[in-house]
């Protein structure tokens, strides 16, 4: 018995060009570049990363108090010296009792987000429960170690709240994760780390806990010029988050440091009282 394989042939057609082979003659080698003519390829390829590399900016803060987690963030995206967005959602609802926070790039940062929502809530729909504050930090920063060295740009923080309660994490795009009761990331957190510790405490109402969030990042953008646009505060309670306020940074300036009258406009003021 003999086998048919004329349907395993490679052979092709020809389509009025000539033979096959005249077709096929460009795709037949192997593609190839030259080398750089350098002693040390792998600090040649590090140096040509951050050549490319857009710097970035932004200011996240979160901390846990007695009513639970308060998350706040700036709304700036920028690329160097040019500032490309001023309303960036950078608060990134996982679930409905679990907020994500964006610092490096947008595009890596809203992706990984994405995808731990989607694997948060098949681990709901398994397991008849939501996960753990701590098991979606996990999940995330494993995702993330599995890609370490391959250019992502991600430093995030995960709060929220579980059964154990409050829960904060942050996660950086080299699989490190840490569990903290006060995190700031982005270019501004030095000048919002000044503002959250000095005035950080564990007993404060929700009232409290947003105003020192919100004045955190106002004076964050004030000092930052990779920061701007709206200071968001959340807050992360036991019956889920909840966005509190959205004020633009501009006009929270006037609200800490209101202008006095002038000393002309206060004399036509007296005047017409009078």
């Amino acid at each position: 018995m003999k086998l048919d394989t004329s349907g395993f042939e490679t052979s092709m057609p020809t389509i009025g060009f000539g033979s096959s082979n005249d077709m096929l003659d460009g795709f037949s080698t192997v593609p190839s570049f030259d080398l750089p003519r350098t002693t040390d390829f792998d600090g040649f390829q590090k140096e040509a990363v951050q050549m490319v590399k857009p710097a970035k900016g932004t200011t996240t803060l979160a901390f846990i108090f007695k009513e639970g987690v308060m998350v706040a963030a700036d709304s700036r995206a920028s690329m160097g010296g040019y500032i490309s967005s001023q309303s960036v959602k950078k608060i990134i609802e996982i679930n409905p009792y679990m907020l994500g926070t964006m610092a490096g790039g947008a595009a890596d940062c809203q992706f990984w987000h994405r995808n731990l929502g989607i694997k948060c809530r098949l681990h709901e729909l398994a397991n008849k429960r939501r996960i753990s504050v701590s098991g979606a930090s996990k999940l995330l920063a494993n995702m993330l170690y599995s890609y370490r060295g391959m250019g992502l740009s991600v430093g995030t923080m995960i709060a929220g709240w579980d059964e154990t309660g409050p829960g904060l994490y942050y996660v950086d795009n080299e699989g490190g994760r840490l569990k903290g009761d006060r995190f700031s990331v982005g270019s501004g957190s030095p000048y919002a780390y000044g503002v959250l510790d000095s005035g950080y405490k564990f007993d404060m109402s929700v009232e409290e806990a947003s105003e020192l969030a919100r004045r955190s990042i106002y004076h964050a953008t004030f000092r930052d010029g990779a920061s701007g646009g709206v200071a968001s505060v959340y807050h992360v309670g036991p019956n889920g988050w909840k966005k509190l306020s959205g004020d633009d940074v501009g006009e929270l300036h006037y609200h800490y440091y209101p202008v006095p009258p002038a000393i002309a406009e206060q004399v036509m003021d007296e005047a017409a009282a009078e």
